[in-house]
């Protein structure tokens, strides 16, 4: 992932309600301490416990952020998540006025089994431009790097979008690679796939990781593809304005009583939902920390009794920049600003 240049703020007086600074590195401390407190329940097969110890530390460092923040994507409903929950209202008050999609532990599970590509993530964006999902759990979606972002559509066969990105790159279709999630709804597209000579990585969890190793040029995905998380999506799509690539998206209600309470609510299920549809602002942050190794990130390492590392990525829409950063941590010292959370 080819980093550039900051290019900063906008200069002073230039207009616009969103972020007038670079909110990514506070955001990084975030999902630094988010990882870390649920690292030490990883392999310990306990999801609640994992999910727990990031979503109480992410939100404890949220509210030193000097911002007037709203979870748009959270952990669910206020009776379902006591905190980060949607519509909760984080930061310290002060402006900007920004909209927020967090998951504290992508893939519970796998910290929990000790899984590779357990990550905790946060996005960020101006007030009013992210995609609410509302009764919609899940959607169809397609995502790649820019090169054969122009090749992606939703109606067109799995098969022949495949023939097209293999002539596009100049290889045979055998040397492609799409990433999924391995779930019964996707046997027909995993038979389209091979059926056309394609290679398939499947995965138990964790489709925003999936979806950044599909956007990254030069990475051995070529495609993320299948039925997977609105809330996940909205979160892969403001990472993808930072670096650039697309992701396409269709409603995907799980029942008629979901595809109901979708319609009343003016919910188009036919619609095509792109980057720029599901984030509209200009001015997208994105941070994520590796909590157990994986493709993108390496996970929380431990240093003697007391150190432990950690490596994220911190991205900003406006300049382009991508900064990959390896930190090194004091436990102790942490501990006497978070507690007993990082264990």
């Amino acid at each position: 992932m080819e980093a550039h240049t900051d290019v900063g703020p906008p200069p002073e007086g230039s207009g616009g309600s969103g972020p007038d600074r670079n909110l990514a590195m506070e955001l990084v401390r975030t999902t630094e301490y988010a990882a870390l407190a649920c690292a030490r329940w990883i392999g310990r097969g306990d999801k609640e416990g994992a999910d727990g110890a990031a979503v109480d530390a992410m939100r404890m460092l949220l509210d030193t952020v000097a911002m007037d923040g709203v979870v748009v994507i959270g952990e669910g409903e206020k009776d379902e998540a006591p905190m980060l929950y949607n519509g909760e209202q984080i930061g310290d008050g002060s402006p900007p006025q920004v909209d927020i999609a967090v998951d504290p532990l992508e893939g519970t599970e796998l910290c929990a089994k000790g899984l590779p590509n357990a990550i905790a993530t946060i996005a960020l964006s101006e007030r009013g431009t992210m995609f609410d999902p509302g009764p919609c759990f899940y959607m169809m979606k397609m995502a790649t790097s820019r090169d054969l972002a122009h090749l992606l559509d939703l109606d067109r066969p799995l098969g022949e979008t495949l023939q097209l990105m293999a002539k596009e790159k100049g290889v045979p279709v055998g040397d492609l690679v799409v990433i999924m999630l391995d779930r019964p709804r996707h046997d027909d597209a995993m038979k389209e796939i091979r059926d056309v000579g394609a290679r398939i990585r499947l995965i138990p969890h964790g489709d925003v990781s999936a979806a950044l190793v599909a956007v990254t040029e030069g990475s051995p995905v070529d495609l993320l593809y299948g039925i997977g998380g609105t809330p996940e999506g909205v979160l892969a799509a403001a990472a993808i304005k930072c670096t650039g690539g697309q992701i396409l998206g269709r409603l995907w209600p799980r029942s008629d009583e979901e595809r109901s309470a979708a319609l009343e609510g003016d919910y188009d299920l036919d619609e095509v939902l792109d980057r720029d549809r599901l984030v509209s602002g200009d001015d997208v942050f994105f941070a994520a920390t590796g909590v157990t190794d994986g493709e993108m990130l390496d996970g929380v390492h431990y240093i003697g009794p007391q150190g432990a590392t950690t490596e994220s990525i911190s991205m900003r829409a406006r300049s382009g920049t991508v900064r990959r950063i390896t930190a090194r941590h004091d436990r102790a010292k942490l501990r006497e600003i978070l507690g007993e959370r990082l264990g």
